[in-house]
């Protein structure tokens, strides 16, 4: 077993306003905490993993698909694998869990 105390809470953070700490990665999941300042811009790339968001922390909008959604702590959703998406209008400092399966990073394309 491992318990992972940070997961979930607002991270360190880059000059973009953003930041990722990954808590766990084993072949078939990995599991991270994304953090964005209120303001900033989401600029990532769409993933060759599945994932699962949820959000312990924050307010912004979510778009994925051509489908936007209000999110807030207790929000939680899918995205497939090579799905464009972005958090944006993040009004409050963002905390979002995001699973990823399989580990991110283990698919080439």
């Amino acid at each position: 077993m491992e318990i992972f105390g940070d997961a979930g809470r607002f991270g360190p953070l880059d000059e973009s306003g953003t930041g990722y700490v990954e808590h766990l990665k084993v072949p078939d999941l990995s599991l991270g905490t994304y953090s964005l300042r209120a303001g900033c811009e989401d600029t990532q790339d769409p993933h060759t993993e599945d994932e699962v968001y949820v959000v312990t922390g924050g307010r912004a909008k979510f778009t994925s698909s051509g489908e936007t959604i209000d999110v807030s702590a207790g929000s939680v959703f899918f995205v497939a694998a090579h799905e464009v998406h972005r958090f944006h209008d993040i009004t409050e400092d963002l905390t979002v869990l995001v699973f990823f399966g399989p580990a991110e990073g283990s698919r080439s394309s």
